[in-house]
């Protein structure tokens, strides 16, 4: 049985939300507040967490930011607000799906199912592979195995998504990927989701593996098309 954690200070959501996940067979814990929520998500094992992001005293981003530098799975957000601003910045610290109240107890139950889906299969593949698994190019090398990137010899710390991103693309060079056609193959999620959430990614991911972020010399714009990996 899957266990979720919930970080929601509105109790009447949050209980929603438990007993129609509970419902789904999935195992779920409440915290109601930020400081309970961050104690229980760095001390405990949870398989998601579902996190409210304007929480008091200690809101959404300062939990993802502690959690995702902990733990690799998946976060999805909660928030009221609509501004992309917020979904931009979540995305930016390392969650892997937002979703703007109100919603469907279905959308919800939908997403948790995909993205526990998809963190199974990728553990599953990563522990299948051989120790020499790995990807070089140019200044880049990708070990496969143990999930890792290595940019000019330093360990580059990624995030779930950005690391399936780069290798998705390295995996592909020269091909442009339009931002609908990495969403799919990335997320899995169809129309659950947002595009935006590529080109978050993809900025991401230039921070930390260009030289020179502003001039990318491994992930290339195609303007009007996409993006892609270049040799």
């Amino acid at each position: 049985m899957k266990h979720i954690l919930i970080i929601e200070d509105d109790t009447v959501i949050a209980e929603v939300e438990k007993d129609y996940l509970e419902a789904n067979g999935y195992a779920v814990e409440v915290a109601h507040s930020g400081e309970v929520g961050l104690q229980k998500a760095l001390a405990e094992d949870y398989d998601l967490i579902i996190l409210d992001l304007m929480l008091p005293v200690v809101d959404g981003f300062a939990i993802l930011r502690e959690v995702r530098a902990a733990k690799n799975i998946p976060i999805l957000l909660v928030s009221a607000k609509k501004e992309d601003v917020d979904k931009i910045r979540g995305l930016g610290l390392g969650a892997d799906d937002h979703i703007s109240k109100p919603f469907s107890l279905g959308e919800l139950v939908a997403r948790v199912k995909a993205h526990l889906a998809r963190y199974d299969r990728l553990v599953s593949e990563a522990a299948q592979r051989a120790p020499k698994d790995e990807l070089r190019i140019r200044g880049i090398r990708i070990d496969k195995l143990a999930r890792k990137v290595y940019v000019n010899g330093g360990e580059v710390p990624l995030t779930s998504k950005e690391y399936e991103l780069l290798l998705f693309l390295a995996t592909h060079p020269n091909w442009v990927f339009s931002k609908n056609e990495l969403f799919e193959k990335i997320w899995g999620l169809d129309s659950l989701g947002d595009i935006a959430t590529v080109t978050v990614h993809i900025s991401k991911l230039r921070e930390k593996i260009e030289s020179d972020p502003s001039k990318p010399q491994y992930i290339e714009t195609v303007w009007g098309v996409g993006y892609r990996f270049q040799l």
